[in-house]
């Protein structure tokens, strides 16, 4: 990496880092769903750009906000802060699943039915579309259910939890690969991954999780500190390097250019898509198991 992407990768933290905890951090859920939402369609518009032709991308990248919507919104988990009655949760178990099915498969099935103009092509485009929604728009609303389900800056610390985990595994990676070793990772995905680097992004996944737990989330268990750290930073880099394999197939080296020295969204947050429904899931079988006395609706 070139002094200066370095430095523009730390000009560009600089501005946005702050602004971003900012939103985090705040008591209502709205703007970090807001924020999330809006760099899961960058994401989407992205990734259609790569594997769908011009007339394809804006339909399915409005079929992919819809479908976002929905698996934020119409959750019973929502009643805990709109003060919906009973009824209105039985209406969101009851709606949840099979609307987003139904904007997630159904509609894009639909879309090309009556649009399908070149019909040797429909079935990569119907399953583009499809990846799109769920890899870049469904994984990333994940990342914003922490702070629905978690009251005031406690859904904020498991917010920057699991985008630490990710950030630390990159710079850990580039750090080790650089200065501890060669031996090659996955050559023929990504040719200057390294083993050295591999492990490096463990361990600053670690490094990241038990600063967590020191400073923010003593409730978390040493067992939950490992068990969360290692396989988050694996999947970490299985993200990246999936997404690694997607640019390679189509032949970009970036899936954008929004963010000087950085790429697009999609390269920033292609180890976030891995890490948050797996950190969400295990926190909240560990509520299911445990409880948190600090679960409760927002004022």
């Amino acid at each position: 990496m070139a002094l200066g992407n370095l430095a523009q990768r730390f000009l560009v933290a600089v501005v946005a880092v702050p602004i971003i905890l900012f939103i985090f951090y705040m008591n209502r859920p709205e703007p970090t769903w807001a924020l999330i939402f809006a760099a899961s369609l960058l994401a989407m518009n992205e990734f259609f750009a790569m594997t769908l032709p011009t007339k394809d991308r804006f339909p399915s990248l409005v079929m992919g906000a819809l479908a976002c919507l929905v698996f934020y919104w119409i959750d019973p988990f929502v009643a805990l802060y709109y003060d919906l009655g009973e009824r209105e949760q039985q209406i969101g178990h009851l709606a949840s699943k099979p609307l987003l099915l139904f904007f997630v498969v159904l509609v894009p099935a639909l879309y090309y039915l009556f649009k399908f103009r070149d019909i040797p092509t429909v079935a990569t485009r119907v399953t583009a579309t499809i990846t799109g929604i769920v890899y870049c728009g469904l994984l990333s609303t994940f990342l914003s259910c922490f702070k629905r389900f978690f009251p005031m800056s406690e859904g904020g610390h498991f917010v920057v939890l699991v985008l630490l985990i990710a950030w630390l595994a990159d710079t850990g990676g580039y750090f080790a690969g650089r200065f501890l070793g060669k031996a090659k990772l996955y050559e023929a995905v990504s040719p200057k991954k390294t083993w050295a680097g591999a492990w490096g992004g463990i361990a600053g996944s670690i490094a990241g999780v038990v600063g967590m737990k020191l400073l923010f989330l003593p409730w978390l268990n040493w067992f939950d500190v490992f068990a969360i750290a290692i396989p988050g930073g694996i999947l970490g880099q299985m993200g990246d390097l999936a997404e690694s394999l997607i640019k390679r197939s189509v032949g970009v080296k970036d899936s954008g250019a929004l963010l000087p020295g950085h790429g697009g969204i999609l390269d920033r947050i292609d180890a976030v898509l891995f890490i948050a429904p797996y950190v969400y899931g295990y926190v909240m079988v560990k509520v299911a198991i445990d409880g948190m006395p600090f679960v409760a609706k927002l004022p």
